[in-house]
């Protein structure tokens, strides 16, 4: 009797797997209106409604190649990739999320974080100059120093176009290391536009309609969305979820 009733068990969450996710992926989609809500007097970028817009395009997501910004390992089973405004005070809460994210998960290699530009233009006039800093960051240091330089900027700047980017921007550089004229010379030359671009026509391609848009990615490849500035809690929940998809 024991053995049957353990089948049993087994045979119904086996059943109930694919509409929990379904209802959890739904849950995170709508509580991002919630929780991009709190917070913060200041005006900030749309987000992402709960509905069937934000699931239909997640095919459409640029395979993840060696140009992307990835953070752990690459080969790790979930992969979260995240299309970012760095004016956005969303994806600076967000950005400190996911450094939690990878404090828990990335030093197992569990979870991989790819960083894709999404620069919201009618609010945030500065972003597309941000992200260019990033690439160059990039550029003259590598991976590490594209994180780095992530990382400060989230850290050093209010968000919402109060940042004075000809100070602030070589300011960072500096503290990370890089070389200054060269970092000023890769600024101004605006060769990173169409990368940027390319990873914004990707983010809206994919449903992203406001910033930080991402899409949690399992080892079977099955696409989940996340919308918004979600907690810690809820970002965890998706991954254990995520985790367990073979």
């Amino acid at each position: 009797m024991e053995q049957e009733n353990a089948q049993q068990t087994t045979q119904t969450k086996n059943n109930l797997a694919v509409p929990v996710a379904i209802v959890i992926a739904g849950a995170l989609i709508a509580g991002a209106v919630y929780w991009s809500a709190r917070g913060d007097n200041v005006a900030v970028a749309p987000q992402p409604q709960a509905g069937a817009e934000n699931t239909a395009g997640l095919e459409n997501m640029n395979s993840i190649e060696d140009s992307d910004h990835v953070r752990g390992n690459p080969s790790a089973p979930v992969k979260i990739v995240e299309y970012s405004d760095m004016e956005c005070p969303f994806c600076k809460r967000f950005h400190s999320t996911m450094r939690q994210v990878m404090n828990e998960y990335g030093k197992d290699g569990k979870v991989a974080w790819v960083y894709r530009h999404f620069p919201l233009d009618s609010i945030h006039s500065q972003a597309r100059t941000e992200a260019t800093a990033s690439e160059c960051a990039n550029e003259l240091g590598g991976s590490d120093a594209f994180w780095k330089y992530a990382d400060r900027f989230f850290e050093l700047t209010p968000s919402n176009n109060q940042t004075n980017i000809a100070t602030v921007l070589p300011q960072i550089a500096r503290e990370i290391g890089l070389d200054e004229t060269k970092f000023n010379s890769c600024l101004a030359s605006k060769k990173y536009d169409k990368h940027i671009q390319d990873d914004l026509d990707n983010a809206t391609a994919t449903g992203g309609n406001g910033t930080p848009w991402s899409i949690v990615i399992t080892a079977s490849g099955k696409k989940y969305p996340l919308s918004g500035a979600q907690p810690y809690e809820a970002v965890k929940q998706l991954i254990e979820l995520a985790l367990q998809e073979k």
